[in-house]
């Protein structure tokens, strides 16, 4: 007799999580944080204040948010290299974060890591992965350690639908599986790897049931809704926690910037950005429901604005006063005593 586990069937993907007016707001400050901050990361690249490569999150804001929500402050987190939206969610400081990414002494890596190498144990954030998919099994790895200590704690692993077609995946896949491990895959389908469509580069287009053959359950959520993400990630962690193995969710978003700073996105029309921006941007939605709600006025989501920018504005002003890494500290951090 079988002795495969069968995968549940997939919920509502337009799902909405209850939330108060407070909860929100909440919310909607935290996108927005994270869109100014993108923004601002936009403009100092332009400005040659950011080497290196940098890959911005904007447009996709609902789908961290909403995620983050789900899960508590002691479980794991780790994603690709299109990360900074991640560490905020986490709650690390946009000093410390912008200052990294200016390459000081400041960020959280010293300055040696750069944006796509950025981490913080005490947020139990760890990475910031600029392989594709590498920090896929790392994931799973952290989910071993989860369940091995047996804490209750489950990992969050994110990664793009370009990463989707990498081989560890499914290795990640067929481990966590077999040895129930506590982590949510999280496909963030943007809709583009690289300069590529997903309609020219993909077999079968619904990412979320890729883990059926090892016996992983699947969800689709919308990821320019937050609320629907934030109850597709209750659902997807209340599985992993209670030790019925991993979890693939897939959140369909969509980036508005290119692949990475260097890329002139060519690949698409001028007009589906416009549209999608202007029918389907997880802020604005956010805004209307807020202001249609009662739960806040024009002025109050002005000030929320006012007080974004501020942080964002003294964030970028610490990153260019931060001094330069010490040369000495091109040999710290590279071997751990046994």
């Amino acid at each position: 007799m079988s002795t495969a586990r069968k995968t549940k069937a997939t919920p509502d993907p337009t799902a909405s999580a209850p939330a108060t007016g407070e909860q929100l707001v909440g919310y909607y400050r935290e996108m927005l944080l994270m869109r100014r901050f993108e923004e601002r990361a936009g403009q100092m690249y332009g400005m040659g204040l950011i080497g290196g490569f940098c890959h911005l999150y904007i447009g996709q804001e609902a789908v961290v948010v909403g995620l983050e929500h789900a899960i508590r402050p002691d479980d794991y987190v780790i994603t690709s290299y299109r990360d900074h939206a991640h560490m905020l969610a986490r709650g690390m400081d946009p000093k410390g974060v912008m200052a990294e990414l200016t390459g000081r002494a400041g960020g959280y890596s010293k300055g040696k890591g750069g944006s796509m190498h950025m981490f913080s144990a005490k947020r139990r954030f760890f990475g910031g992965h600029g392989i594709v998919a590498a920090q896929v099994p790392l994931g799973a790895g952290l989910a071993f350690a989860a369940k091995y200590r047996d804490q209750g704690q489950v990992c969050l692993t994110f990664f793009g639908e370009g990463a989707a077609n990498q081989g560890q995946v499914y290795e990640s896949f067929n481990m966590a599986s077999l040895w129930k491990l506590p982590v949510v895959f999280v496909v963030e389908n943007n809709q583009y790897a690289m300069g590529t469509s997903i309609a020219r580069a993909k077999a079968g287009l619904e990412f979320y049931r890729r883990g059926e053959a090892f016996g992983i359950s699947g969800a689709m959520a919308d990821g320019m809704d937050v609320l629907a993400m934030k109850a597709a990630g209750d659902q997807a962690v209340a599985h992993c926690r209670s030790g019925e193995g991993p979890y693939l969710l897939e959140a369909r978003t969509y980036r508005y910037r290119g692949h990475s700073m260097s890329d002139p996105a060519k690949y698409r029309s001028r007009e589906e950005v416009a549209k999608m921006r202007s029918e389907r941007d997880p802020i604005d939605q956010l805004r209307v429901r807020l202001l249609e709600g009662g739960h806040a006025d024009e002025a109050a989501l002005k000030e929320i604005d006012r007080d974004v920018k501020a942080i964002v504005a003294e964030a970028a002003e610490f990153a260019q006063q931060s001094p330069e890494p010490d040369p000495s500290e091109l040999y710290t951090d590279i071997l751990a005593g046994g």
